[in-house]
């Protein structure tokens, strides 16, 4: 974990920074569609396909194979992971063809594997996969969803492992480490939480939250969370394989590896200096230049 981050006491969040350096719009994003659909502009629109580009190519280096998915799914793929019927409040629904607006791509990647039963020397099975994200996160309100804090549409990379059940918590640790590595090569200040069982989601067996600093807000900033399902979605799911000729189910696990919009905040936040923004040594091959300004 990096130690948390100064700046100087006249650092502005981020929401300032971006009209600052005119990289991020929301008054366009409004304009166009409505509050929390950002408009990403000049160097802020090739920061992020920089960042999606590290994160995918870094998968990559760790085993995950690459996909590209549908970002509408259908009544049966948000029952196999957990979605519906618990959050259908907070997913965009498309009423006339009854699909649903993706909220992470942990939904289409372990669909792949709704009804299958895979033979045993396959697992574990790693998949790594960017997608724009949609959440209507209805209720949300206050200081600590301003400016990128929480958006409506926003960019994700999301790696999905699917193993033998006792793997399962080596693996989980595993996906971590993979993530914490991403922080630091980003060289952000992080910090690793395990979530107790009310603050999980209800198809989770066990779930930790990587937070960044964020030193221009003065808080942590949840970028990532990893999270052990065991059972729940393969039993929907049907996501089977055979061992000693019996079949058993299998265990699914996800993990965001990133979320874009806080790490973008803290990125911008914690690299500030009067000549411009910096950009972290492990992304500039992927931006092509080293600095906002």
């Amino acid at each position: 974990m990096g130690r948390e981050k100064t700046v100087a006491p006249d650092a502005l969040p981020h929401w300032e920074l971006i009209k600052k350096y005119d990289v991020i719009d929301f008054d366009l994003g409004t304009k166009i569609t409505g509050a929390g659909f950002p408009v990403y502009k000049g160097k802020g629109a090739k920061l992020q396909r920089a960042l999606i580009s590290f994160f995918l190519e870094e998968g990559g280096k760790a085993g995950y194979r690459e996909v590209m998915l549908p970002l509408l799914v259908n009544e049966a793929s948000g029952y196999g992971t957990g979605q519906l019927p618990d959050k259908e409040g907070q997913m965009y629904f498309i009423g006339d063809d009854k699909f649903y607006l993706i909220p992470t791509a942990e939904v289409p990647i372990t669909n792949l594997y709704r009804d299958v039963i895979v033979p045993e020397q396959q697992l574990p099975i790693k998949e790594v996969g960017y997608t724009p994200c949609f959440r209507r996160e209805a209720g949300s309100w206050g200081a600590h969803v301003r400016g990128l804090n929480r958006l409506h549409q926003f960019d994700k990379v999301e790696i999905v492992q699917i193993c033998k059940p006792e793997d399962s918590y080596a693996i989980l640790e595993q996906m971590c480490l993979h993530v914490q590595g991403l922080l630091e090569k980003l060289e952000l200040p992080y910090r690793k939480l395990l979530l107790c069982g009310s603050d999980m989601g209800f198809n989770a067996a066990a779930t930790y939250d990587m937070e960044a600093w964020s030193a221009a807000q003065q808080r942590w900033l949840e970028v990532s969370s990893i999270s052990n399902f065991e059972t729940f979605q393969a039993n929907r799911l049907k996501l089977r394989y055979k061992k000693d000729n019996k079949t058993q189910l299998l265990h699914t696990l996800n993990g965001s590896a990133l979320a874009l919009p806080r790490i973008v905040a803290a990125l911008l936040e914690n690299n500030q200096t009067a000549d411009g923004i910096y950009i972290p040594k492990a992304l500039r091959p992927y931006t092509g230049f080293e600095k906002i300004e």
